[in-house]
């Protein structure tokens, strides 16, 4: 068969998609991808394992005050779309049955595999649908899993630098690996490759922002064979660009993650209500497949990887998908506009919000775009002078958020984006006025979302992952909270305005206190010198780039409940602290204080961490500013200090 038709084959319970290139089978009408041919090899999935475990859709689910329920999204019904020399598309559905609404997902599904003359790979995406009159019930994560050749694919990419040669599933058993007290994390004590012994290998070490990722996959030997996971766009993920998702892990696994609660908690389900209609497409993203013989061209297969992603977000929105549920361009508008910061203690004038964060979200509150999860979400970043264009939006009625690296808090406009097809929408100039009250007396750290900057401790020798070693990412590694005790093992931590410094001095992390073999509340001092007090309410900003289940406390130089200014009870789910993640849902708090709590001259304030009896627990700070009254006399006055 020549490579510029694509031949489709049913093949008893099978049916095989073929462009000469790539050739697909998959089990009918289930939907399960039971086998990828590609450069040689007969199947780069790992055919050992069912059928139903290779490469597949699940999901996790709850009815309204039920248990967690994880299943397999298969299709009852196998049906060819389109069928061409130029294209194959077909579908695997699934329809909700209301009869047994007591037990089963309250949804209809529609997986559909498209595959090209001409193309090294080949595109995925399901329709969710939900009938009008179904029952409640949340929906917390669903994604499409790729299971490769165990003996085959042992190198795994994500990054420029995070690459490395991964353990073997053998590894994580016990008779060669031992548990740590996360589950998920396991110390390689006997591994098959003896260069991996000592380090802890745990599948949210590879976690990425969406806005961060877009490739990953594996390098395959003999022959050199390489499986990416592409997305040409985030639209259809939840949580918007700076939500963490899972890429890679030991299997050899390769995941296209679409919808899920990690870093977040439950606070981004999607709960459908009693009756509530609902329909998602989510994707197409792209398996690419490339190939050499050359062993020194394995890295440039990586590159490689790299410029299909561009390409492919170049086609974004396809033109070639079949469903009238997926909008091509013509049938999507655009916004453009102009970000401003105005932040009188900054500057008189308006600040062009450099490379700041502009999206469209139907998130109807400041921030709550994180949350957000039934929806579709448009993301752009602004250049050096504010400006913006969100290109390829879905037809719809949005809120126009963002927010600025180096300003506290979330930016929503107070009017609606109506986008419809076609339309360019001019949104002109856009002003964001950070919360403040009055001029800075002082502040920790650089307000970006994440407790990037601040101080991350070198790993116990006994837990270390090589590839975060000399790493920017040296959160990543396994066991950084009992760090905190070890690197202030006789008192918890004291911070000095003006003397200490937030890289070395600030522990990124707000953990409990290892005493012996318990976990205790810590409390963190930051002092500092005010050489006049003012008439009026001081303001503490804390943004909180993660929490949880943290109870928090904040008193003024005095620890009696007369002195405490905040408290906040369990705090967070993010669970960013074991799973490696330096941040999770942003928070932003707004404490007074009064006058009378402060002193001309020394000062203290103490941040409580006040829940004991949990390792994992913790808060991620941001940034903090005390904020001084809000008056004229009083900023000359601190002006002059």
């Amino acid at each position: 068969m020549g490579k510029g038709k694509v031949r489709l084959t049913n093949q008893g319970p099978y049916v095989l998609l073929d462009n000469g290139l790539v050739r697909l089978t998959i089990l009918k009408p289930q939907g399960y991808l039971t086998g990828i041919k590609y450069g040689g090899m007969d199947n780069i999935l790992d055919f050992k394992s069912n059928e139903s475990n290779r490469g597949y859709w699940d999901i996790n689910w709850n009815l309204l005050g039920g248990q967690d329920r994880y299943q397999s999204v298969n299709g009852a019904e196998y049906s060819v779309i389109h069928n061409s020399n130029d294209k194959l598309e077909i579908s695997f559905r699934s329809s909700y049955d209301s009869s047994n609404e007591a037990t089963k997902l309250p949804l209809s599904f529609d997986i559909r595999y498209i595959l090209s003359s001409g193309v090294s790979g080949f595109h995925c995406y399901a329709i969710y649908e939900r009938p009008a009159g179904s029952p409640a019930f949340d929906l917390a994560q669903t994604r499409m899993v790729f299971k490769l050749r165990r003996d085959k694919f042992h190198y795994m990419a994500i990054t420029d630098e995070k690459q490395r040669v991964m353990p073997m599933p053998e590894d994580l058993l016990p008779d060669r690996g031992k548990q740590r007290i996360v589950p998920e994390s396991v110390l390689l004590v006997n591994p098959i490759n003896p260069d991996l012994k000592g380090e802890v290998d745990d599948k949210y070490q590879y976690s990425m922002d969406n806005k961060d990722g877009g490739v990953h996959g594996w390098i395959g030997s003999g022959p050199i064979i390489e499986f990416w996971v592409i997305f040409p766009s985030n639209e259809f993920r939840n949580g918007g660009p700076t939500k963490q998702n899972l890429t890679v892990h030991t299997g050899p696994t390769c995941l296209a993650m679409f919808h899920g609660t990690h870093y977040i908690g439950d606070d981004i389900l999607a709960q459908f209500r009693e009756g509530e209609a609902w329909r998602k497409v989510f994707g197409p993203f792209f398996v690419y497949l490339n190939s050499t013989s050359n062993v020194s061209d394995a890295y440039n297969l990586w590159n490689d990887a790299k410029n299909q992603r561009l390409l492919e977000e170049a086609a974004w929105p396809y033109g070639f998908v079949s469903s009238p549920y997926y909008l091509n361009t013509k049938e999507r508008g655009s916004t453009t506009g102009r970000l401003f910061v105005q932040d009188r203690f900054v500057s008189e004038s308006l600040i062009p919000a450099k490379k700041a964060y502009v999206g469209l979200s139907t998130a109807r509150t400041e921030g709550a775009w994180q949350i957000e999860s039934k929806d579709y979400q448009f993301w752009v970043e602004t250049d050096s002078n504010g400006n913006f264009t969100i290109k390829n939006v879905i037809p719809g009625v949005y809120g126009l958020h963002g927010w600025v690296p180096g300003f506290i808090g979330d930016y929503l406009d107070n009017i609606l984006v109506t986008i419809s097809v076609g339309s360019e929408t001019q949104q002109g100039n856009l002003t964001y006025v950070p919360i403040r009250d009055g001029p800075t007396i002082w502040e920790i750290g650089f307000p970006d979302r994440t407790a990037i900057g601040s101080y991350v401790p070198d790993v116990n020798p006994m837990y270390v992952n090589k590839l975060f070693v000399n790493s920017p990412e040296k959160f990543r590694q396994y066991g950084l909270w009992d760090r905190y005790t070890d690197v202030h093992p006789e008192s918890d931590q004291s911070f000095t305005i003006g003397i200490s410094d937030f890289k070395k001095d600030w522990f990124f992390a707000h953990v409990d206190r290892r005493v012996a073999d318990k976990y205790t509340p810590s409390i963190w001092t930051t002092k500092f010198i005010l050489n006049s007090v003012t008439n009026g309410t001081y303001k503490l900003r804390l943004a909180i780039a993660s929490a949880t289940r943290s109870d928090l406390q904040v008193y003024v130089n005095d620890m009696n409940e007369e002195y405490m200014v905040f408290q906040v009870m369990n705090l967070g789910a993010d669970n960013a602290v074991c799973r490696h993640g330096i941040h999770g849902l942003y928070r932003l708090f707004s404490v007074d204080i009064s006058l009378s709590l402060l002193l001309k001259g020394d000062n203290s304030m103490f941040l409580v961490q006040a829940r004991g009896g949990d390792a994992l627990c913790g808060i991620l700070y941001d940034y903090l500013r005390l904020e001084a009254p809000a008056s004229s006399a009083n900023s000359k006055q601190l002006e002059e200090l």
